[in-house]
Order: structure tokens, then sequence, then C-alpha cells
């Protein structure tokens, strides 16, 4: 598998993003996906708060100084940077998965990952709400749940709650299908494959509704 390549729930999101902007997410999803690389393919969690150091200094100096001959930073460089996100939004993602590194795990702190993660790709789309932000740390603690699954799930219950009820603006209904497939995952008993006909559904009826979750 290619390095920063995109899980099936996400190469099925990206479909649902109008076509002029679905480079600059996928460039945005690759990175999200690089970084959660890193922190998968860690033994020693030094070393991966290194790499991951590298990631966040790289991307920030994308707003002072040309991309470095890296393809997935040449990606953002060209389709991200010109709607209007930097190099330091992007960067705050990298500090969600340098929590998943700490000896001990603040839930908190890797959901605002995700929320950064979300900023960014809102930014994208020119669309803002106020529960971008516990939209996007469900669905970055659904990312992490394999790693951690006890830890992050009353955040993530929590999460939820904040958003029940709550309806999306339909521009931000192609990113808010990734907080729907959490919530989905957080109230199913057993883990769920990706990319299923059920969850195909799913991001179906959110793009209606714009609604993520029902629970209480």
């Amino acid at each position: 598998m290619a390095e920063g390549a995109l899980t099936p729930d996400r190469a099925l999101a990206l479909t649902h993003f109008p076509q002029a902007v679905r480079p600059a997410v996928e460039a945005v999803l690759r990175l999200d996906a690089t970084l959660a690389e890193v922190v998968a393919d860690t033994t020693e969690p030094a070393v991966g708060a290194i790499r991951l150091a590298w990631w966040r200094e790289a991307l920030e100096r994308l707003d002072t100084a040309p991309a470095p001959a890296e393809p997935r930073l040449a990606a953002i460089a060209d389709h991200v940077l010109p709607r209007g996100v930097t190099g330091a939004m992007l960067s705050e993602i990298e500090d969600g998965y340098a929590a998943l590194l700490d000896q001990q795990l603040d839930p908190d702190r890797v959901g605002q990952g995700g929320s950064a993660l979300f900023n960014a790709i809102a930014t994208l789309l020119r669309a803002d709400d106020p529960y971008l932000a516990p939209a996007g740390a469900l669905a970055m603690l659904a990312r992490v749940r394999g790693l951690t699954p006890e830890e992050v799930k009353p955040t993530a219950l929590a999460k939820m709650r904040e958003l029940k009820g709550h309806r999306f603006a339909r521009a931000l209904r192609p990113l808010t299908n990734l907080a729907r497939l959490a919530a989905r995952d957080f109230l199913r008993n057993e883990p769920e494959p990706e990319a299923t006909p059920g969850r195909a559904f799913a991001m179906l009826s959110h793009r209606l509704s714009g609604k993520v979750t029902g629970a209480n």
C-alpha cells in the first residue's frame, strides 16, 4: 500500500466532495493518513515523536518556503494552500497523533487533532459550524479506536451527546460523513468492515439529514 493511502471509508467519502475541491481534500486526508501510519509503525515512542515532529515542522515551513521534494507536501502546496489553508493550520493535526505516543493517554488531546483536520477541510469548503470541533474529535477517536478502545470510548460518547440533533449544512456534509461513520462505529458492539453497503447507505442518509447521531 502506498504511503498516505486512504482507508476504504475515506476513499468513499472523498467521492462525495465537489470535484473542484477534491484534489485539495485528498491531499489533506493523505497527510492525515501519513501521520496515522507513523504512529501505527512506531515501536519506540521517542522515535515516533521525532518523525511526527518532522512533519509538523515541514508543514509550518510551507507558509514561508517552497515545498521540498516530497509528494505529499508538494500536493498540499499545489492544491491546499491556494485555498486559504495554512501549513500552520495543518500542523495542528499532528498533536492529536503525538498524544497517542504519551504514556498517559489524553483522549481530549487526541480529539483536538481531528478537530484541526475538520477545520482545515471546512476551510477548503468555505463553510463553518461551531459543531465541527466535536464532530472532528469524534471522527479522530474512531480512527484510533483499535489502538485504545476503552480509553477513548467515554470521550467519544460525550461528543455524540454534544452532537445529538444538530443538523450540519449541506456544504459540510461530505466532511461530516466521517463523523457519521464514527458514531455508527461507537454504537456497534463489534467492528464493521469499511466501505460496506451499510456504511455507504449511512453516508447517503447523512447527506440528506445532516445529522451525525441520535444517541442519548
